[in-house]
């Protein structure tokens, strides 16, 4: 394994221990959207995961369902190799294709049973830009196929993201050796990124072709949503 794989390797490795303390219900938030995937795909599956990179979707969603194949989409070359990696690391490589760039950049063949976007949307600047994503997942699916979006949200203005913000900071000053000035330094940067309330969420979902659209589960600045495509 060259040197480069190594450094972005360790990277993901930090990565996934701190998004388990950013987000303490991660696991559990595989677990149930695992469970709703099951539920509503065949057993050979093809599965779209918009944000890839890191590879956890492919692992958790690969191992345990021996025949969905997956396609992978992400911006950063670096995380897919991460990705790649740990694919071939747990013997699923030949039911996984990755491809660099954004999911409106990326031209398929065919049209997938179902998608993900896991941590991707409060990134993704404006709202023209996120409604242009979830459009354009909505697009590569088959009519009915059930999809699963979890994402920071929320008003920053209102006192109940205050609250929501303290959680969140008492919960990486409980469980590490950060200093309040470091989890302060944490906060702007998160601030810094593109949230929106639940209900608008839910508008983009809808004006972009999906019903049924239902919050799942809400964890300190995170929540998640499930939906499906139109028949």
């Amino acid at each position: 394994m060259d040197e480069d794989l190594v450094f972005d390797m360790e990277r993901a490795r930090e990565y996934d221990k701190g998004i388990r303390r950013a987000l303490p219900t991660y696991d559990a938030m595989y677990r149930m959207v695992q469970s709703f995937l099951r539920a509503n795909v065949n057993e050979s599956a093809s599965l779209l995961i918009v944000g890839a990179g890191g590879g956890n979707e492919l692992v958790t969603f690969g191992t345990a369902n021996p025949t969905w194949t997956f396609t992978g989409v992400d911006p950063s070359e670096a995380m897919l190799e991460v990705a790649l990696q740990k694919a071939k690391n747990e013997g699923i490589e030949e039911r996984v294709s990755i491809h660099t760039g954004t999911i409106e950049q990326i031209k398929f063949n065919d049209t997938f049973d179902a998608a993900t976007c896991l941590l991707v949307l409060h990134f993704i600047e404006t709202i023209e830009e996120k409604r242009s994503l979830l459009k354009t997942i909505k697009e590569r699916l088959q009519p009915g196929s059930p999809f699963v979006l979890v994402t920071m949200f929320g008003e920053q203005s209102k006192p109940e993201f205050d609250e929501r913000m303290n959680l969140w900071k008492s919960i990486w000053l409980d469980l590490t050796n950060l200093t309040l000035e470091d989890v302060e330094e944490m906060e702007e940067s998160v601030r810094d990124l593109s949230f929106i309330p639940a209900i608008q969420i839910e508008e983009l979902l809808q004006e972009a072709g999906f019903e049924r659209v239902t919050q799942f589960f809400s964890t300190t600045l995170f929540g998640g949503w499930i939906a499906h495509t139109e028949k």
